[in-house]
């Protein structure tokens, strides 16, 4: 894969692991394995969630990787990543030293601790994500898709149910091919689980979202899926093996009129991206950039005077 991502001329790989499932030395194996077939840099960002991500980055770095993602110490842990901080001591006197400055970086931790007191306080952010969670690693399930999944059960009356699902989340997983836990994938697989267990007969019911993943609507897995489970599920029905556009027909290319309906503000390549993406966020910063560089600001504008206040 890595390979076939170089030869679409790609500036860099990233190994996202969202569900904090990457252990120390098994990175180190996918690191030194990716550093021997690829010249492209290798970026690692991974979640505390599990509590290995500290080990998996020092195991990384020695194996090679390029970039590591961190957070600064606030906002770190839990369903965040490593502490900033507490790599670049590591590293300390190393040759993987980053350079720098810890009195630099408190000063930072120091700024933000304030807004997460603020954030705690206003329910923005909630404690129960600030600590570890072994049933990641147990049954390979982010944080966010389980919330969803005791949401989910309760309204069902099923709470009792919880250890049954979290036990049949990895082995519907495996039957669709090993996608990974992250939207949309992990409601798809995480709702398919409930429904096996509630049901009280593994496929008995599924949802679209399910068969659509099957039939190869959202693209291919790496792993091959379980024949008997698409047998049963979409008996007889086509499966595609073409990317998800094109599985799908939605393959109009868009990138063209996104530029045109955006070209009043773009100055780069990427802004066409970020409209496409976000339009409503790009556009607000687009005006804020524009206001940055004219010193007059349109979103306060007078437009029936054509009055434009500096």
């Amino acid at each position: 894969m890595a390979k076939k991502i170089e030869e679409m001329g790609a500036d860099s790989i990233c190994i996202k692991d969202m569900a904090g499932l990457l252990t120390p030395y098994k990175a180190e194996e996918l690191v030194k394995t990716l550093k021997s077939n690829t010249k492209l840099p290798i970026q690692l960002h991974t979640h505390y969630t599990s509590g290995v991500a500290s080990m998996t980055y020092l195991k990384a770095v020695e194996a090679g990787v390029d970039v590591i993602d961190c957070a600064i110490s606030p906002f770190a842990l839990g369903t965040s990543q490593p502490a900033t901080e507490v790599m670049v001591e590591t590293f300390r006197g190393t040759p993987y030293d980053t350079g720098y400055d810890q009195t630099i970086l408190a000063d930072i931790a120091d700024y933000f601790r304030p807004y997460r007191e603020e954030c705690i306080d206003s329910g923005l952010m909630s404690t129960k994500v600030l600590g570890v969670d072994i049933k990641t690693l147990l049954y390979q399930v982010p944080g966010g898709m389980l919330s969803n999944m005791v949401s989910q059960l309760k309204e069902q009356g099923a709470e009792d149910k919880y250890m049954d699902v979290l036990e049949e989340i990895p082995r519907v997983r495996q039957d669709c091919g090993e996608p990974p836990l992250v939207t949309p994938s992990s409601q798809i697989v995480g709702t398919q689980a409930i429904f096996n267990v509630l049901m009280g007969e593994r496929y008995k019911m599924a949802t679209g979202e399910f068969k659509d993943l099957l039939r190869g609507n959202y693209g291919q897995t790496v792993k091959p899926m379980n024949e008997e489970i698409i047998a049963k599920v979409i008996p007889g029905e086509p499966r595609s093996t073409a990317r998800s556009a094109e599985a799908t027909g939605h393959t109009e290319p868009e990138l063209a009129s996104i530029e045109a309906e955006m070209k009043e503000w773009k100055q780069q390549e990427e802004d066409v991206l970020s409209y496409a993406l976000f339009p409503q966020v790009a556009t607000d910063f687009f005006k804020y950039r524009q206001a940055q560089q004219t010193a007059v600001d349109v979103t306060k504008a007078d437009t029936a005077n054509k009055a434009y206040p500096v």
